[in-house]
């Protein structure tokens, strides 16, 4: 037997031994990882999607189609349900069906807002979005389980009026699901979250998560520093953050 065949397929065997046992890390991008991410959470099933969901008493609803939508909130108030309409085109806001004209200084907060219950309710949907930038910075283990860090920021143009917040995602190396999160803002004095995911259920295709959330009152702590302070039981927990209710409803199967 050729001596160069015979060590070469030895040392092909050895390669595939190795990366059984997890001996051999096969390196991703990011965007590769979140790609994966999305792509185990849902992938194309979200841009044809319905979704509604509880959160806090409030009503969400969400449409997309290949790139228009439509997020929406129903909230009970005393004049009747308002309901808010942030779409490709805007806000809209009416009171029992009729339009209300809303000032111009409260356009931004209720955008935002219903924005960002959005946001968390379907990621890791929005990391492709145009405006996101992703890097991995490294990796780490959280309890017992390896994960990507990737951290995400936003360009100006088209990141929204918290374009410098900052992200940082812990995305679990073979399974690919988002298990904790942590973001630094800057509203309303600043703050620094970690999100601990739980209660992971797919309702027609489409992976949910709840989560819990805690926090640290030292606005100087790096985001990559969290995962160690939360195994260290040195984070404190603030509140839980559940979607009750949720349906889904694929317009368009396309998988």
């Amino acid at each position: 037997m050729n001596r160069n065949f015979e060590n070469k397929h030895s040392f092909l065997f050895l390669i595939l031994i190795f990366s059984s046992l997890g001996w051999i890390s096969i390196q991703f991008s990011a965007q590769e990882i979140v790609d994966k991410a999305i792509q185990n959470a849902g992938g194309a099933r979200y841009d044809n999607a319905i979704i509604h969901f509880t959160f806090r008493g409030k009503r969400y609803r969400s449409k997309r189609d290949e790139g228009i939508y439509q997020l929406e909130r129903f909230v009970d108030g005393p004049k009747g349900v308002i309901h808010d309409i942030v779409s490709n085109v805007g806000l809209e806001r009416t009171i029992e069906n009729c339009p209300i004209q809303v000032e111009d200084s409260l356009v931004t907060k209720i955008s935002d807002g219903v924005n960002s219950v959005h946001y968390f309710a379907t990621l890791p949907y929005g990391l492709n979005a145009p405006a996101v930038k992703k890097e991995l910075i490294g990796e780490s283990t959280v309890n017992k389980n390896q994960y990507y860090k990737i951290k995400v920021t936003f360009d100006q143009e088209g990141g929204g009026t918290d374009f410098e917040d900052e992200f940082l995602y812990w995305i679990h190396k073979q399974n690919f699901t988002v298990d904790y999160l942590a973001y630094k803002y800057a509203v309303n004095g600043g703050g620094i979250r970690f999100r601990e995911a739980y209660n992971p259920r797919v309702i027609n295709g489409i992976r949910f998560i709840d989560y819990n959330n805690y926090k640290t009152d030292n606005l100087k702590t790096p985001l990559d520093n969290l995962d160690v302070l939360f195994e260290k039981s040195k984070l404190e927990l603030l509140s839980k953050i559940e979607l009750k209710n949720i349906y889904v409803y694929i317009e368009r199967d396309c998988c």
